[in-house]
């Protein structure tokens, strides 16, 4: 058994890997490398075939998403830790060694994450994950360095290592055998915010997870679907409710009211921003979300735990704090 594999799920990524591969293969000493092909069509095979016969192919017959790629293909990888990287991630020097180390140190955390950095802006935090993952008491999740548009530069305000609640799906490092007998990712979210899922669900196992701003990578960010495309739009609305109906106590099932209330908030926003497509978008989120409500309900198991962010007290809502109180950083929030 490997100590630890990196594996990347690819679809239709071809220019990714070309571009972000190499240095992947540089700076990742000792670890095999794995590519997990969501059944592209386009060259990638192939480039992986000629131009790089070291990295390992996993080809999956059909497009599973990120959820279902990620779990198909970690069945046949062998190793102790595997850490899921996106095709569109540049990985910097001995990237890999602070979070292997930490992991190794700290029998209790089944998972971290590097400082994720844009790769557009390298003096800025990125969207998806920054320097580790919350959610507010209505399950919107928001970052260290990231409070929804409004990013961070980063100046070494995050640089202590810290207890999150969530990893970024975009980069992070787990243990392979939690992850499988945790179930993996739930493969009906198929893509966007299964990762929050999945540490909830490991939180209730009593693991933490950790960011280790040691190790930094830098992050193009909507490498499958843009911020601009409704998909998008639509799977982070209904995922976000599936993640509540899962993982909310029955007691606390008046948030999910609530949230559905702000979403449609967030719909009229779309639509006054001039961005109807998004509107819509939500409103579809919302009937997928009651259609299938009795199918994510019956997900439920064992004993839940209320909502709430790492700290102490959690924020009541991040929507408040941002867009009326108009904070627009963590520190801000957790002072």
């Amino acid at each position: 058994m490997n100590k630890v594999a990196v594996a990347i799920l690819n679809y239709n990524g071809e220019s990714y890997i070309k571009q972000f591969l190499p240095s992947l293969l540089e700076h990742t000493i000792n670890a095999p490398i794995y590519v997990i092909d969501n059944c592209s069509t386009d060259s990638s095979l192939d480039i992986l075939e000629n131009e790089f016969p070291t990295v390992q192919v996993i080809q999956l017959g059909r497009n599973l998403g990120y959820a279902g790629g990620y779990n198909a293909g970690v069945m046949s990888i062998d190793a102790e830790y595997i850490a899921m990287v996106n095709s569109d991630i540049e990985v910097t020097k001995d990237w890999l060694d602070p979070l292997l180390f930490f992991l190794d140190e700290n029998k209790d955390c089944v998972a971290v994450q590097p400082k994720i950095k844009s790769y557009h802006n390298k003096e800025l935090f990125e969207y998806a994950g920054a320097a580790g993952g919350f959610l507010d008491g209505f399950g919107y999740p928001y970052c260290r360095g990231r409070i929804f548009e409004h990013i961070e530069k980063d100046e070494g305000q995050y640089d202590k290592q810290t207890e999150v609640f969530w990893t970024s799906g975009a980069c992070f490092v787990i243990r392979k055998l939690p992850f499988e007998d945790i179930g993996g990712f739930d493969v009906d979210f198929f893509a966007h915010m299964e990762e929050i899922d999945l540490c909830w669900r490991l939180k209730r196992s009593n693991w933490k997870l950790f960011c280790i701003s040691e190790s930094t990578v830098y992050h193009v960010g909507g490498g499958t679907l843009s911020s601009l495309n409704p998909r998008k739009t639509f799977l982070n609305f209904r995922n976000g409710l599936f993640l509540l109906v899962k993982n909310l106590t029955r007691a606390e099932y008046y948030k999910l009211f609530l949230r559905i209330v702000l979403d449609w908030v967030a719909a009229l926003k779309f639509t006054l921003e001039g961005s109807p497509s998004h509107s819509i978008a939500v409103l579809k989120a919302h009937g997928a979300f009651f259609k299938l409500f009795n199918r994510e309900y019956r997900k439920r198991s064992g004993s839940y735990y209320v909502l709430k962010s790492i700290q102490a007290k959690p924020l009541r809502s991040i929507v408040w704090q941002r867009f009326v109180g108009r904070m627009r950083k963590f520190s801000d929030l957790h002072q």
